[in-house]
């Protein structure tokens, strides 16, 4: 009998470059009588367990140059052939070649066997009833010599990692030492802070203002051993979110490789989010399906993003996956930056290229990113000149930066005419307010006291916000006002601000003022001499009327 030899060290060097799952190794050293078994071992963390097929049984020896030396080719079983030979003449194999050692020669010329290939192959083995062998990660096993594909067990796969293309093996001679290598998309979170419209970790906003937030997802390179590939956020929303907007908001886009960031629409200062795709990224909203349960949880699956770019060639490159939606805070979100108000998101992928994507079984996840939203809320007190009494009464109008005044239930009025009157303690409340300037007119002074002319401004300031985790945010909250506004106070932790509105009693001399344009203390004699001066104008008018109407009533 012929005995055939087949070496194969361009098909296992290029399998570490090409389908990128492992490295062998392969100690050189002088031929040695073959054995009827060689161990393997499957390192790193990506399975706990794998399934290997033996496809070619073989006489295997260590040859020269990190190469092994396989002869007597054989199929392993007639299950592996006939799940194996479809496969390849499916790929270009001529019909006519049938034998193993045919079989092995075709796969190892211009590096066939690629990982989308043998993916193919594991899938076919898998439904054929194929016999494999498990094996056990970091455990050293004894096999049959020959050629086997090493495929990583879906319910075995780690959480955030995920079964890379199953990897083929020439056991036999010296140990073999498999290392699949990670291959796991990451996911972040993001929310527009409308003072900067740019995306960051934390923002602040005005409660049941449009809030929108930006999840991103990147899928590395390299995945060419899948036919289909689909993602899902899964998104928890604290209970200060309102999700009653997302579903209609939501937009996902999609963009080839894995560099030049997540910019996929415009933004502006309005605090708005664009929906048109930015350069380079294409709209998949279409092919989505979003989700939202009334615990706040909603999921956005994505379609088949291989399919989205073109094919598998661009999928291969990486992908980026945008998704945009808003999510105001509502009337029962938290203040202050003791708690905040956070978002939080997961991504699910598939296990590996063999997992059914039809169910939830076939997915694994990320860890979880977040993003976080605050408001703060500021009491404005009206407060008399004469001892900083608070005053009820006041009238006024108190406008926000998109020209929105205050109404007596706490909300906006977007036409800019509502009002708001101080009560017994003097206080109007701004509850669950942005950072920013606010405008200030007194309409109607309480009885006895003198309303201020023109408009004065209060600012709230919050610093700290454009941190790269949730976790490092330690906003700085400040306020400062125009007299005669005055800052009291301010409490990051709550969130809550105080201010006063000084009005001085009617009648009081413009030397003692206080919080006005003239100084809070003057000089009384000098106050007495003008106060003269102006009573001796008047008695110089009145004398000029009697005159002049004595003189009409003479003629």
């Amino acid at each position: 009998m012929n005995k055939k030899v087949c070496s194969f060290p361009i098909l296992f060097a290029l399998l570490a470059l090409l389908i990128g799952t492992c490295a062998v190794v392969f100690p050189a050293s002088a031929q040695a009588a073959p054995t009827s078994t060689g161990s393997i071992t499957v390192s790193g963390t990506v399975a706990s367990s794998y399934d290997a097929y033996q496809i070619f049984s073989a006489n295997v020896v260590d040859g020269d140059s990190d190469a092994k030396i396989a002869t007597d080719l054989a199929w392993a079983s007639d299950a592996a052939r006939d799940a194996v030979l479809p496969v390849l003449h499916s790929a270009g194999m001529p019909n006519s070649q049938t034998t193993a050692q045919e079989a092995a020669e075709w796969l190892n010329t211009d590096s066939r066997l690629t990982s989308a290939l043998s993916a193919q192959l594991a899938r076919s083995l898998q439904s054929s009833g194929a016999v494999s062998v498990a094996l056990n990660a970091v455990t050293t096993a004894e096999l049959p010599c020959g050629y086997w594909l090493i495929v990583a067990k879906d319910d075995a796969i780690s959480q955030n990692e995920a079964g890379t293309a199953p990897i083929m093996a020439l056991v036999g001679g010296s140990a073999v030492i498999v290392k699949p290598k990670a291959a796991t998309p990451k996911v972040a979170k993001h929310v527009l802070e409308d003072s900067t419209a740019a995306w960051g970790k934390a923002a602040d906003a005005t409660v049941a203002d449009d809030l929108y937030w930006r999840l991103s997802a990147t899928v590395p390179a390299g995945l060419s051993a899948y036919d289909a590939y689909a993602v899902r956020f899964v998104d928890t929303m604290s209970a200060g979110l309102d999700p009653s907007k997302v579903a209609a908001s939501m937009h996902v886009y999609v963009a080839a490789g894995t560099d030049g960031g997540f910019d996929a629409v415009q933004t502006g200062k309005d605090g708005r989010a664009g929906t048109e795709p930015a350069q380079g990224w294409t709209d998949i909203t279409a092919q989505c399906a979003t989700k939202v349960a009334a615990d706040g949880i909603f999921t956005v699956r994505t379609g088949d993003l291989i399919a989205a770019l073109g094919g598998a060639d661009a999928f291969t490159a990486g992908a980026r996956v945008v998704a945009v939606y808003n999510a105001p805070l509502n009337s029962a979100c938290n203040h202050g930056i003791a708690k905040g108000n956070p978002n939080e998101v997961y991504l699910r992928y598939p296990r590996s290229p063999l997992a059914d994507q039809s169910g939830d079984a076939g997915f694994t996840r990320t860890p979880s990113d977040d993003a976080c939203a605050y408001t703060w809320d500021l009491a404005l007190t009206k407060r008399g000149s004469d001892g900083d009494k608070p005053l009820s009464g006041a009238v006024l109008s108190i406008a926000d930066d998109r020209g929105r005044t205050l109404a007596a239930d706490g909300t906006w009025d977007a036409q800019g005419k509502a009002t708001v009157t101080t009560g017994e303690d003097g206080r109007v409340t701004v509850s669950g307010v942005d950072s920013g300037k606010l405008e200030v007119r007194e309409l109607k002074a309480p009885k006895g006291y003198t309303a201020f002319e023109g408009t004065r401004s209060v600012t709230v300031k919050a610093e700290g916000l454009d941190v790269d985790q949730v976790a490092a945010a330690k906003p700085k909250l400040t306020i400062t006002a125009e007299s005669p506004l005055r800052a009291d106070s301010a409490d990051g932790s709550t969130g809550s601000l105080e201010a006063s509105l000084i009005n001085t009693p009617t009648g009081t001399p413009p030397s003692i003022t206080t919080g006005g344009f003239m100084p809070s203390t003057g000089d009384m004699a000098m106050y007495a001499a003008a106060a003269a001066a102006v009573a001796g104008a008047a008695l110089i008018v009145v004398a000029l009327l009697v005159k002049r109407g004595g003189g009409s009533h003479k003629e």
